[in-house]
């Protein structure tokens, strides 16, 4: 191959290279600005005054509410509790108990709460752990989150107490409750037993930045291997002489 013409392969390779690697971690660093900017809305979410069972009946869209602090009276519907399957929470596998919580003073508004966490028993996994509930109008607190997410389930939704994810649609007509797309997560003592170390909300800004940093490596590392083999061995250093000496 013509020595200008492998030249010039070389550094449109390097170039194409370059550029790849170069975007791919700016793409990584526009990810993890992104990422920042929504766990600042977190942290202006959560540092708001909690919310009552009247901002929760007003709110023209509760998926905004996430994140936010609640404060909220109301009688649990303890009936119509639900334990989620295969949910892992301090290193041990057990239950999510979910539970609806018809809210006082709005008419006929009722909302998810996930309670807890609890322990399932390994001689026999279909019994239902007791799960005390006490009776009346009580006030309970939370923060504002999504449902449980969904496991991979093989075939239709499950029905019964125990089920693996919750299909809001479907329990809003078991219940006859209008339930609202939004669920809090209980905190709070634990005189009920049940667990709460809920955890914190990863947005992964760190993977972005560890990324970003290889893909720039490797920019780097094509920039000098183009500038050693291609430039300064090609130019500035001189082939040895390996003529025998006669």
């Amino acid at each position: 191959m013509n020595a200008h013409l492998k030249f010039a392969l070389i550094t449109a390779a390097t170039v194409l290279a370059v550029a790849i690697t170069g975007s791919l971690g700016v793409w990584q660093l526009s990810r993890a600005a992104e990422k920042q900017a929504r766990q600042a809305d977190m942290d202006v979410q959560s540092a708001k005054a909690p919310l009552s069972a009247a901002d929760l009946h007003l709110a023209p869209d509760p998926m905004a509410l996430q994140h936010q602090r609640a404060r909220l009276r109301g009688t649990w519907v303890a009936n119509s509790a639900i334990f989620l399957e295969n949910r892992p929470m301090d290193g041990r596998m057990g239950f999510i108990v979910l539970m609806p919580f018809a809210l006082e003073g709005v008419d006929g508004s009722a909302l998810v709460v996930q309670r807890g966490w609890v322990p399932r028993g390994f001689e026999d996994r279909t019994l239902l752990p007791r799960i005390a509930t006490p009776a009346g109008v009580v006030e309970i607190e939370g923060r504002m989150a999504l449902p449980p997410s969904d496991l991979y389930a093989l075939g239709a939704p499950t029905v019964g107490a125990i089920r693996q994810n919750l299909d809001l649609p479907q329990w809003r007509l078991e219940t006859g409750l209008p339930l609202l797309p939004i669920t809090l997560q209980q905190m709070g003592t634990n005189a009920d037993g049940l667990l709460r170390d809920w955890p914190a909300v990863n947005l992964g800004v760190e993977k972005n930045y560890g990324y970003a940093i290889q893909w720039f490596g490797m920019a780097s590392v094509f920039v000098v291997l183009y500038v050693w083999f291609q430039i300064i061995r090609r130019f500035f250093i001189r082939p040895r002489n390996n003529t025998p000496n006669v």
